[in-house]
This record gives structure tokens, C-alpha cells and sequence, in this order.
């Protein structure tokens, strides 16, 4: 047999090293893989906070969280104006004057500032309830153990704009039976053959885009308030108490940024609740305006 010297240098043995690639990697994910495991994990919030399980059941309808804090706000709600008005004096005492003072609001600047005194007082009881019903359930989404909006999900606000729709309705119907639809869709001083543009964009604006637009207002404010100030405690929570250390440092910013916005969603609490029921004296006062 020839040996490897003799053997042309294309045939002769060549040793070639293992591949520790595979290996290297082996041993660097079992290394890694413990400490991955170990890792906090930063959880923010989720659309499925809206949509909490069911805590009970009656009959056929289900009781969740948010239905529990609904109940808790009406029962609030029934609670004050009960304390504030079941003894009335002519010189008022403190919490008597507080309840006043809600309800002169809502008369003065949203009833009689609009639809004037005789039909501010026809509606001023819509009005009222309106108000302080989007109110209380707004202002339980900043309040602890509670921190979700009555208000953020659709039964509410969907709720709450049929029944200003429904009373839109009623008022334009009630003071002119035969022109309220003709006016509204049909506005005079427009030359006949715009009204194949008109009309429809009268029809979509006035009796579609009403409701939606006041249940889309109120639901997606709240929805994002609850999720804005959810992000900012969840994740000082994260800095401070599972990363520590230096970590600290951008939990006390969030921190702060929550303290912020919890503010800030207080104000957006009171003035959806107020523009909810302004928008409704609104769409009364074009209802009955005297064209219709």
C-alpha cells in the first residue's frame, strides 16, 4: 500500500476540527434559560380588563365587577341627594348648600342657558340625571379598590344616548307633530336640487351620527383614562418593587405621571359628564327651536 506521502496531495487525509457551534449553543441556552425563567416580567394593561368575569349570576343576567360598581355609584348617588334634601331648610346648612350647588349647575348653565326657563324646567329632570349619573360612574375609575369607570363599557353610554336621542325626538315632535322631520331634513332657504345633497347629510348627521358620536365620546375617554393610568402604576409597581435598584429612579417618574393624570382624569370625569348633558340640552334647543 502506498502511504499518505506518496498519496497526491487532493487524496490525502486532511483531519478537520468538530463543530462546537451546536454545543456552544447548547450549553449557552441552558445557562441562560434559568435566568430568563427568573426574570420579572412587566405586564401592562389589557382591553380584557373590560370584560372582568362573572362574579355571580341572576337568572340570566350576569354580575361582574364593573356591574358591582355601577350599582355602587346609583346607590352613592340615591344616597347624597336623599341626605341632601330630606330635611331643607330655608337657611341651608353646609351639605345642603353642596347639593344646591349641583343642582343649580346643571339648571343654570346647562338647562336655562340654552333651552331658557319654561323648557329648562320641563327637562331640567333628564338633564340632572344625566349629569350626575355620568359623574359618579366617571369618578369611581380614580377611586382605590374601585379604578375602573361605571362608564367604560358600552351599556352605559349607549344607554345614555338613546334615552337624550329618544327625548331629541320627543321635543321636536312634541312642538311641531307635522314639520319636525320636513324641517330637519328639509331646511328651508336651500334651493330644491340641493336637497338631493342636503337631505341625506341631514338625515346621517341629525338622526345616525348623534347617537353614536355621544356613546363613542364617553365610552373611549374612559376606556383610555382607566388604560393610561393602569400603564403608569403598573409599571412603577415593576420599577420599584420587582427591579429595584437604580430601577427606582423611572418608578418615581411614572409615579408622578400617574399622580398627573389621575388629576387630569378627574377634570375629563366632570367635563364629559358635563358635555354629555350639554350636548343633549343642545340637540333639544335645535328640537325646539321655532322653524320646527
Amino acid at each position: 500500500m502506498r502511504s499518505d506521502a506518496h498519496r497526491p496531495s487532493s487524496q490525502r487525509f486532511i483531519p478537520v476540527a468538530p463543530k462546537l457551534e451546536p454545543a456552544l449553543f447548547t450549553q449557552a441556552a441552558t445557562l441562560i434559560a434559568p435566568i430568563a425563567a427568573d426574570a420579572p416580567e412587566f405586564h401592562g394593561p389589557s382591553i380584557d380588563e373590560f370584560f372582568p368575569e362573572t362574579l355571580f349570576q341572576i337568572g340570566a343576567l350576569e354580575i361582574n365587577r364593573i356591574h358591582l360598581i355601577q350599582f355602587l355609584a346609583t346607590a352613592a348617588i340615591v344616597l347624597i341627594f336623599w341626605l341632601g334634601t330630606r330635611r331643607m331648610t330655608v337657611v341651608p346648612g353646609r351639605f345642603q348648600s353642596l347639593v344646591e350647588m349641583g343642582l343649580d349647575f346643571v339648571r343654570v348653565n346647562i338647562g336655562e342657558d340654552l333651552l331658557g326657563k319654561k323648557d329648562a324646567q320641563r327637562f331640567l329632570p333628564i338633564l340632572t340625571t344625566m349629569f350626575f349619573m355620568i359623574l359618579f360612574m366617571n369618578i369611581t375609575g380614580i377611586i382605590p379598590f374601585l379604578n375602573i369607570a361605571g362608564t367604560s363599557i358600552v351599556a352605559v353610554p349607549l344607554t345614555l344616548a338613546i334615552i337624550s336621542y329618544v327625548t331629541f325626538i320627543y321635543a321636536g315632535i312634541k312642538k311641531s307633530p307635522k314639520n319636525f322631520f320636513k324641517n330637519s331634513l328639509f331646511p328651508s332657504g336651500v334651493p330644491w336640487p340641493i336637497y338631493i345633497i342636503v337631505t341625506p347629510i341631514e338625515l346621517i348627521s341629525t338622526f345616525i351620527i348623534r347617537p353614536v358620536t355621544l356613546t363613542l365620546r364617553l365610552l373611549m375617554n374612559m376606556m383610555v383614562g382607566h388604560l393610561l393610568l393602569v400603564l403608569f402604576f403598573a409599571a412603577t409597581q415593576f420599577f420599584v418593587v420587582q427591579l429595584g435598584g437604580w430601577w427606582t429612579v423611572l418608578g418615581a417618574g411614572t409615579l408622578a405621571f400617574g399622580f398627573v393624570f389621575t388629576l387630569f382624569e378627574i377634570l375629563v370625569a366632570v367635563l364629559q359628564a358635563y358635555v354629555f348633558a350639554l350636548l343633549t340640552a343642545v340637540y333639544i334647543q335645535l328640537a325646539v327651536a321655532e322653524e320646527h
